[in-house]
């Protein structure tokens, strides 16, 4: 009697773990990419948590370089990351943001300063 039960929660058990580890939950790898040449501070925010939570932060990252996140995926499988920018040169100061990006695992997110920072 024992065994059987044993095997009914295992053959109920594993694929409902699978299904949970393909649809979220899970870290998703993300690059962050600043598409620009000039250095620039970001701070990048997972949007799947609740309360949000800094997956970087005010991390200088060179022009055209990538830097290596992890963060949670939704049930989809997709981070949904927020980030901001500001250029690291502060004599001619430049600003960027985007709200919200979804992102598969392995993809990147392109970072930038482009714009004149509100005050």
């Amino acid at each position: 009697m024992r065994g059987k039960f044993i095997v009914a929660l295992l053959a109920t058990a594993i694929p409902v773990l699978l299904t949970g580890a393909a649809l979220g939950g899970e870290g998703v790898q993300v690059n962050i990419t600043n598409d620009g040449t000039d250095d620039i501070v970001v701070t990048v925010y997972d949007m799947n948590t609740r309360p949000r939570r800094v997956v970087l932060e005010n991390a200088r990252i060179n022009g055209f370089t990538s830097v290596p996140i992890n963060a949670i995926g939704d049930a989809t499988g997709r981070a949904k990351l927020s980030w901001t920018a500001t250029s690291a040169d502060r004599s001619s100061p430049k600003c960027g943001h985007a709200d919200t990006v979804a992102v598969n695992n392995d993809g990147s997110v392109n970072v930038r300063a482009e714009s004149s920072c509100g005050v």
